[in-house]
C-alpha cells in the first residue's frame, strides 16, 4: 500500500478543543504559513493541518501530473483527509486556491461545513468581458514564461508583490516556501489556477461564507470578493481588512485572526 495521505499531506491535529477547524494553505505556502495565527485557535478547537499535494514540503514524487490537472483532485484529497479523521463537521478556512477547493468541497458534502472562511478568494483570475478577474491571458503568459526562465529571479520579484505590505519577514517567509517548490510544479499548479472557473457554480454553495480581503491584493481586485458575496448561495459576509497584500496571515496575523475567530461558529 504504501505510505497513507496522511502521511503523504503531512497531516497533523493540534488544540484542545470540542469543534473541529481546519486550516488550508495557498499557492506558494505550506501549512506553516498558519504558525503566527495558530496559538489563537488551538485552546477551542481542534484544528486540522495539511499540506497540499504541490507543496514543496511535500515529496514533489506523489505529485501526479496527469491526476490534478483540475482543483477536483484536491478536493478529493482534503475529503479523503476529514474521512480519514472522522471528522464529520467542520468549520473551513482556506486561503486563495485552497479558498476555491473549500467552495468545491462544500459543493459536494455540504453536510461536513458549518461555515467557510475564505481569505483571498477568486472564482476567476482572468478578466472575461465585465467580470474584472485582475489579469489579462496575455499577462498571465508573461508570468508563465519568466517562471520557466528563471524560476528564482521570478520569485524574488514577485513574493514582495504578493505580500504587498512592507513586512520583511513575510516576505522572507513566502519566498522560502515558494523556492521549495520544484519549479515545474510550481508552473503546472499556477496553469491549473489561472485555468479554473468556478463563476458557474458559485450559487450550489449552501454553506455560509465569510470572505476576507485585503484593501488592496495585486491577485485579487477587490471588486471579487463583492462577486462572491452576490454569487455564492448560501448567507454570506465581506470582511475588508485594513491592510495590504495577498497573504495577510503572514503580514498581519493578529488582525487576521480576530477576524476569523469572531465568523467562527461558538
Amino acid at each position: 500500500m504504501g505510505q497513507s495521505l496522511l502521511d503523504k499531506l503531512n497531516v497533523r491535529v493540534v488544540g484542545s478543543g470540542e469543534r473541529t477547524l481546519v486550516f488550508a494553505h495557498g499557492f506558494g505556502t505550506d501549512q506553516s504559513a498558519w504558525q503566527r495565527i495558530l496559538p489563537s485557535f488551538l485552546p477551542y478547537y481542534r484544528v486540522v493541518l495539511f499540506d497540499l499535494v504541490c507543496a514543496g514540503s511535500v515529496n514533489p514524487d506523489y505529485f501526479d501530473f496527469e491526476r490534478y490537472t483540475t482543483l477536483d483532485s484536491y478536493v478529493d484529497d482534503l475529503l479523503h483527509i476529514l474521512d480519514a479523521l472522522g471528522v464529520e463537521r467542520c468549520s473551513y478556512v482556506g486561503h486563495s486556491v485552497s479558498a476555491m477547493i473549500g467552495i468545491l468541497a462544500a459543493i459536494r458534502r455540504p453536510e461536513l461545513f458549518t461555515k467557510l472562511i475564505l481569505i483571498g478568494a477568486s472564482p476567476r483570475f482572468l478578466n472575461d468581458g465585465d467580470y474584472h478577474g485582475g489579469f489579462e491571458l496575455s499577462e498571465v503568459e508573461r508570468v508563465f514564461s519568466a517562471m520557466e526562465a528563471n524560476y528564482a529571479a521570478w520569485v524574488s520579484g514577485y513574493a514582495p508583490l504578493a505580500v504587498g505590505a512592507d513586512v520583511p519577514a513575510a516576505v522572507r517567509e513566502f519566498s522560502r516556501t515558494l523556492f521549495n517548490m520544484r519549479p515545474d510544479i510550481s508552473l503546472f499548479v499556477s496553469r491549473t489556477v489561472f485555468n479554473s472557473d468556478l463563476r458557474g457554480v458559485l450559487g450550489l454553495v449552501k454553506v455560509p461564507c465569510c470572505i476576507i480581503q485585503t484593501a488592496r491584493d495585486v491577485s485579487v481586485p477587490v471588486s471579487v470578493a463583492a462577486y462572491l458575496k452576490t454569487h455564492l448561495g448560501g448567507r454570506n459576509t465581506v470582511e475588508m481588512l485594513p491592510t495590504e497584500g495577498h497573504l495577510p496571515h503572514l503580514s498581519a496575523p493578529p488582525m487576521l485572526a480576530s477576524v476569523i475567530r469572531r465568523h467562527l461558529p461558538r
